[in-house]
């Protein structure tokens, strides 16, 4: 696959996004982002063996530690970033170095976390080994860890000096993380990209196969669609909340559930149908829209079921801690149309249970 090269448009720190084969090798791509010979590579205990000696090779003649961090939704917090600062301490690694996050979303947004707040900002550098963190994660500068109360609660914006997104690390990721990074690529083609939305009707089954030529595809045109919101609206008081469509319900899943029982895409998809249904209820979508968003997710093998156990009251709590939230009221991200988001809303609590009623049956 010849390689393909977008840019995330935002004046003095824009940056491009590296898309294509074997670009781990690609010794040119990495050093021409490294600011200075201090580099601290942060990874987990599950891409490190497969990919760390690939990155390594690129980085002779620099000054590099390693840090694996164990791997899964549950280590993202405090704790475990607090690891990255001693490395960096303990190395008395200076302003000038660079952190590189190989791995996925946890360690992108652990790894750019610690790089924002390390003597107030250290280049990092994204290198995505997940689809979710290919076409969403990486790319946006969105870092922060989580807290027992609320996911994302803790972080900062803050870009990357660029993000390398090899596809062949997708050779290894297993299928349930393929389809979890499925429900992201989804949600573009709901909230503004009709055309992208109906071109996965039609070829989900070869994503869900791994053809490379679609997963390529999905993998450029979402970038495309993140660069260019994050372009308008680099710290989301605007447009940029569109992208959070499914997540206010999905966050309360993983936090009620638990993180790491459900991936995170998963609960996003259980999010999707959520908001899809609360939309028609708003008389936006009709049945049929509704039914055939829940079918394009099934069709890419992600649940839309309920997680059991949670109740309506449960959902609203932990929706109440959201940052989209203001005053108080809990604001969402719905549809207009499929292919059109709103900007966040404020719900009332009666609308709100019985989307959540309805789908707990």
């Amino acid at each position: 696959m010849k390689m393909k090269e977008l840019r995330v448009e935002l004046k003095d720190k824009a940056y491009p996004i590296y898309i294509g084969s074997d670009l781990l090798r690609d010794k040119g791509i990495l050093q021409r982002h490294i600011k200075s010979k201090q580099v601290l590579v942060v990874s987990n205990t599950t891409i490190a063996p497969l990919y760390l000696d690939k990155v390594l090779a690129n980085l002779d003649g620099f000054q590099v530690k390693v840090i694996e961090l164990p791997d899964g939704e549950q280590y993202k917090n405090l704790e475990h970033v607090e690891k990255i600062f001693d490395c960096l301490l303990e190395q008395k690694f200076s302003r000038n170095a660079t952190l590189i996050a190989l791995g996925g979303g946890v360690v992108g947004d652990m790894g750019g976390f610690a790089a924002a707040c390390y003597q107030r900002g250290i280049p990092f550098i994204q290198i995505p080994t997940t689809v979710l963190a290919q076409v969403d994660s990486s790319v946006g500068g969105k870092t922060g860890v989580n807290h027992p109360l609320g996911k994302n609660m803790i972080g900062a914006f803050y870009q990357p000096q660029c993000v390398i997104a090899d596809m062949d690390v997708l050779d290894t990721l297993d299928d349930r993380q393929l389809l979890a990074g499925i429900a992201e690529v989804i949600k573009y083609g709901l909230i503004r990209d009709l055309e992208f939305f109906e071109w996965l009707e039609k070829n989900m089954a070869l994503l869900v196969a791994r053809d490379k030529q679609a997963l390529a595809y999905v993998i450029e045109r979402s970038c495309v669609n993140k660069a260019e919101i994050v372009a308008e609206d680099e710290f989301e008081s605007g447009i940029r909340a569109i992208l959070n469509l499914g997540h206010t319900f999905g966050h309360a899943i993983e936090t009620g559930m638990g993180y790491g029982k459900y991936l995170h895409g998963e609960a996003v998809a259980i999010g999707m149908g959520y908001a899809a249904d609360l939309s028609n209820r708003m008389g936006w979508i009709t049945d049929a829209d509704v039914e055939r968003i829940l079918a394009l997710l099934k069709l890419a093998g992600l649940p839309v079921e309920p997680p059991k156990g949670m109740s309506s009251e449960q959902f609203i709590e932990l929706m109440s801690v959201d940052k989209k939230n203001v005053d108080g009221n809990i604001r969402l991200i719905l549809l207009e149309s499929i292919g059109k988001a709103t900007l966040p809303i404020n719900i009332e609590q009666k609308q709100l249970e019985q989307t959540l009623i309805h789908y707990a049956g």
